[in-house]
């Protein structure tokens, strides 16, 4: 008998579920507590109010190298009538941090007092107490320290031990448990096959949970077996103050969570309206909270991030860690579905005073668009369009730090902007690059709307045969810029490994039997393949697959490794890179246009010292296969001041 398909039980706004879970959070009392030592509490949370059981200073002390005296035997001091006091008697030597002597209550510093056949002869009288740390100067026993509730910092283990304290109790870290569901999952590590999945998730989501404050345990994955899950729940709820189960949440044949939920506890949300991470579910089991996390990566970390902070700053009675809000443009327009609130990954970078907010991607499964985002841009639910240069609240994942010594590079791909981007980050660990793909005409548009320091580019004229300039001198004639060269490289056919339909030349895409993958419009590369067609008298319409695009030339190079193309065009070193075949077509030269008013920034300065000195760099290049460095650093073309 066919199995039935689900459908979603709800698909209500964010701030409904979130009520509704606040609701359920509300019922559940803070963690307990745990008496730990004080030099192992960092981070975690009081959970009552912590007093000095001694005062600091526990004597009166001497806070400067010099001599104890007393303040009355020096009245009268002066140039004129200086005041000698015998030294054993009447002064007695001491260093900072000694107690004072009995009798004593005043310090006068060394560098202020003459010594003199067995004397010391000062010339201004001091008040009581000068140069003395008093008892109690610093913590009077008694005198609350911390109160409850609050994050244990270094400085506050410090005052803490300073007032005579060795122990203090904390809020028990709440502990979860994370359940990861489906047979297609496996183990990092394990040998991986067609229709295999490697578990991230359980493991990102740990995470997640160790830096808020909570602790987890993670299961062995569990197989799609609706009777074998439910057992794993119940035994897991034993031991936990929450579960996390991730994937099986949606609408599959196979996505047993909801039923099981609902069946054993009670379902309070299933479906949100946010993009990603709708499928999301919110249980109660036997009193005790149960996240439904969806299985896509970005989903799970959306999501995860919402619901399951919530809980754990509920149970360690804490207001919630947020993130830093800056306020950002867009650099392009941005579509978002209606009736959705969207999180948009974005990277964020600091150009001539503004910070310029450049989506990244939006699959629910693409992970690497999250761990390369910079930060989060949430879009009510009720707006179709965000125009280019629109305002936005970007909710970073990073230090506004970081960010503000962030070369931001817009334009071509290349594989050398990997290799720059890690050597800015070797040697020099203030600055980093962050390189978003848009083709070569998107470096011209950004440098000329001012929202990147720098782009590569690839444009080959076709009247006069010349990278770039002629479309600089086009585009970009009222902006100050510099041309400079990075790479010469291979542009060519990339196949599969083998050749195995014997490919050999740009009329072969028009064959009935293969499929082609293409680069996106705008781009250097499609610039080049247009004008070869061109040249040769073939028509795009005459190639299955040419209105198929890709943003890299490593995703071109994805698409044939994986089997869903047989050829597209690239650079040879993303064929190499993936073990497949390359046919060169064309030598040309990538260069990095650059916004000259940028050129003074420190951190353009150092891509600039990398480019021109480094002889490490330049030879990691040439490993790479298919580059020549000849005019590496060199400038081609400048304009303006």
């Amino acid at each position: 008998m066919k199995k039935k398909r689900r459908i979603y039980h709800q698909n209500i706004p964010l701030q409904e579920a979130i009520q509704r879970w606040s609701l359920l959070l509300n019922t559940l009392p803070p963690s307990g507590e745990e008496e730990v030592r004080v030099d192992s509490s960092l981070g975690r949370i009081t959970s009552r109010p912590v007093s000095a059981l001694l005062s600091s200073p526990f004597y009166h002390s001497a806070a400067m190298d010099g001599y104890a005296v007393r303040f009355t035997d020096t009245f009268g001091a002066s140039e004129r009538s200086p005041v000698r006091l015998k030294i054993g008697r009447d002064a007695m030597g001491v260093n900072t941090g000694e107690p004072l002597p009995d009798g004593f209550n005043a310090v006068i510093m060394i560098e202020d007092v003459y010594e003199r056949e067995g004397e010391i002869v000062i010339h201004s009288p001091v008040p009581p107490y000068h140069h003395v740390r008093t008892v109690g100067e610093d913590i009077v026993q008694t005198e609350l320290i911390l109160p409850e509730n609050h994050r244990i910092r270094p400085v506050d283990i410090g005052a803490m031990l300073a007032g005579g304290l060795t122990t203090v109790f904390v809020r028990k870290r709440p502990r979860f448990t994370i359940i990861p569901t489906g047979t297609e999952i496996i183990k990092p590590g394990q040998r991986i096959d067609r229709g295999r999945i490697i578990d991230s998730n359980s493991y990102m989501l740990g995470a997640l949970l160790l830096q808020w404050g909570a602790e987890y345990r993670r299961m062995d994955v569990v197989p799609d077996d609706q009777e074998r899950l439910t057992e794993v729940i119940l035994s897991a709820l034993e031991e936990s103050d929450a579960l996390a189960v991730i994937a099986g949440t949606s609408a599959g044949t196979r996505d047993f969570t909801p039923h099981i939920l609902g069946e054993i506890g009670e379902v309070l949300v299933h479906g949100v309206s946010i993009k990603p991470g709708r499928p999301v579910i919110l249980a109660s089991v036997r009193g005790k909270p149960v996240i439904g996390v969806p299985g896509y990566p970005v989903s799970a970390y959306i999501t995860f991030d919402i619901f399951g902070r919530m809980l754990v700053d509920h149970l360690l009675c804490q207001s919630g860690q947020r993130e830093e809000v800056i306020r950002g443009r867009l650099s392009r327009p941005v579509s978002s579905p209606i009736g959705q609130e969207e999180f948009l990954r974005v990277k964020v970078g600091k150009v001539r005073d503004r910070y310029i907010v450049t989506p990244v991607g939006r699959g629910a499964g693409a992970l690497m668009t999250l761990q390369r985002a910079d930060g989060i841009v949430r879009i009510p639910e009720g707006i179709e369009l965000l125009e280019a240069n629109s305002p936005v609240d970007v909710h970073l994942m990073k230090d506004r730090y970081e960010i503000e010594g962030t070369v931001v590079c817009i334009g071509s791909h290349d594989n050398t902007l990997d290799l720059l981007a890690n050597q800015l980050r070797k040697r020099f660990p203030q600055f980093s690059l962050s390189s978003s793909h848009v083709g070569s005409m998107g470096a011209m548009s950004a440098i000329r709307r001012g929202e990147a320091h720098m782009g590569g580019t690839h444009l080959l004229d076709e009247a006069t045969g010349e990278y770039n300039i002629p479309f600089i001198k086009r585009i970009l004639e009222d902006r100050a810029i510099v041309l400079m060269n990075l790479v010469y490289r291979q542009q060519g056919l990339i196949v599969q490994a083998g050749n195995p339909k014997g490919i050999s030349s740009i009329e072969d895409l028009t064959r009935d039997d293969i499929l082609f993958i293409n680069r996106q419009r705008g781009s250097g590369t499609r610039l080049l393949l247009d004008k070869i067609l061109k040249e040769q008298g073939i028509s795009p319409h005459h190639i299955a697959g040419f209105d198929r695009e890709e943003y890299t030339h490593m995703g071109v190079a994805s698409q044939v490794a994986s089997g869903s193309a047989d050829v597209g065009m690239g650079i040879m070193n993303a064929a190499i890179a993936l073990g497949l075949e390359f046919i060169p077509v064309a030598e040309e030269r990538y260069d990095l246009l650059i916004d000259r008013e940028s050129m003074n920034l420190p951190q353009v300065e150092a891509v600039f010292e990398i480019i021109s000195d480094d002889g490490e760099f330049r030879g990691l290049v040439q490993s790479l296969g298919g580059y020549d460095t000849r005019d590496m650093g060199k400038i081609f073309y400048e304009h303006g001041r």
